[in-house]
């Protein structure tokens, strides 16, 4: 197997021609380089150079291989290149998962006031439910993620709450109860439930919550994101249990309920003892920082504006 060294001496014989200066140029003794060089060929089994004196020069399998050792210290080179960016503090990359409901204003926020402070940092973003967010972070192919409260927290997982979103139940505006300041949940016990395919955090809230108010929901339809589902039950077809997300339809109510208490908890997850970027730990102690307090998502982004970033190890 041909080791890196190897196609460096190669390429250095290749340009100078010479073994003599390349072995001055590469720092090794002249005997080194002709028995690296000696190994290549026996490996590859033909020659790559034709020797004449103290010179010598590529032959046509030569030239061939010198075109693919090329490409590959080029690509050897780019793709430390690419790394070193990575892990650089003040201008690497971030893998962030998220909910589908942080998508239309909490993440815009936090990422745009984030970058007022770095200003190179760079996200790559991935939106999914709770379960596929887990699995990703828990594959490599995330640095972190916010998401909802989960049960059985699979070991390899670090979690911390940063805080509680109250959940409304949203019907339409001529919903009998519409006009109401706040009702209890087993109100709705005998409406269509329109919520969230198995997998998704809401979806486990929401049967949970209805448990506890006595009753098992009726749903009819399973949707994956909020604005679906809230169409759905602006179209007549039920009602839901869903966060306070902006531009949902018009012609929805919003009510508050006032038993059981309807809630989730947010809060941030990474794979502990694996290593992170230095740019990956830094927004993970800014979030940490910013939303721990329990304020919600709106007030801890504002207050960030102006607030001095944390660095890892403060």
């Amino acid at each position: 197997m041909l080791e890196l060294p190897q196609l460096e001496y190669f390429q250095c014989v290749a340009r100078t021609e010479h073994m003599t200066r390349a072995a001055e140029l590469l720092s090794v003794s002249q005997s080194a380089l002709s028995r690296s060089i000696a190994r290549m060929e026996a490996e590859l089994g033909v020659p790559l150079f034709e020797r004449q004196g103290r010179t010598i020069r590529l032959n046509r399998y030569g030239e061939l291989f010198l075109k693919r050792v090329n490409r590959i210290l080029k690509e050897y080179e780019t793709g430390k290149l690419e790394i070193q960016n990575m892990v650089e503090e003040d201008a690497g990359e971030v893998n962030l998962g998220f909910l589908h409901t942080m998508g239309s204003r909490l993440i815009p926020d936090l990422i745009s006031t984030y970058r007022v402070h770095v200003p190179n940092i760079r996200f790559q973003l991935h939106q999914n439910h709770n379960t596929s967010l887990l699995q990703q972070l828990i594959q490599g192919s995330l640095d972190l993620c916010l998401l909802s409260s989960f049960e059985n927290m699979p070991i390899p997982l670090q979690w911390v709450e940063l805080w509680s979103e109250e959940l409304f139940v949203a019907a339409r505006n001529d919903h009998p109860l519409s006009g109401r300041e706040s009702i209890e949940l087993k109100e709705i016990a005998t409406e269509p439930m329109i919520t969230f395919k198995p997998g998704y955090g809401l979806r486990s809230i929401t049967d949970r919550l209805c448990m506890e108010a006595g009753f098992i929901p009726d749903v009819p339809f399973e949707g994956e994101e909020v604005p679906t589902v809230a169409g759905l039950v602006a179209a007549g077809l039920g009602v839901s249990l869903i966060p306070d997300v902006p531009g949902l339809d018009s012609s929805l109510v919003k009510l508050r309920v006032s038993m059981p208490e309807c809630r989730r908890i947010i809060g941030v997850a990474w794979v502990n003892e694996r290593y992170m970027a230095p740019a990956a730990r830094r927004f993970l102690e800014y979030i940490i920082k910013n939303f721990q307090n329990g304020q919600e998502p709106a007030s801890a982004v504002r207050q960030s504006t102006a607030a001095k970033l944390p660095y890892p190890g403060e």
